[in-house]
């Protein structure tokens, strides 16, 4: 069983950045780590996600060059480095660990097993 708690959400500025961390209290070291967002009233979207290993990425177009995913399997924890923000990128935001998460359906969310309560990011303009 696995349990993931996020942090780090709060009010920013557009153009500002924001650190978001999720800390796992199992290990996760053998699972993708994923981050979606979603707003009320919408469909949870796809952010980003990061292999086991921590070699390979993936993004939303909308965030890509914006928004950098890490891990640190020691510490059992995944980050969302967020810059440049915009207005849009308001939303809560959740972290994700799949066992059996693949390259070819990273983004669907109903392949992850394991999903943090969110975290509330407000960027005002």
């Amino acid at each position: 069983q696995v349990q993931l708690v996020e942090s780090g959400g709060g009010l920013v500025q557009a153009g500002g950045s924001r650190r978001l961390s999720c800390a796992a209290s199992g290990r996760t070291s053998s699972y993708m780590m994923g981050w979606f967002r979603q707003a009320p009233g919408k469909d949870r979207e796809f952010v980003a996600a990061i292999t086991i290993s921590g070699r390979t990425t993936y993004y939303a177009d909308s965030v890509k060059g914006r928004f950098t995913i890490s891990r640190d399997n020691a510490q059992n924890t995944v980050y969302l480095q967020m810059d440049s923000l915009k207005s849009e990128d308001t939303d809560g935001y959740y972290c994700a660990a799949g066992r059996f998460v693949s390259s070819t359906d990273y983004y669907v969310q109903n392949t992850y097993d394991y999903w943090g309560q969110g975290t509330q990011v407000t960027v005002s303009s």
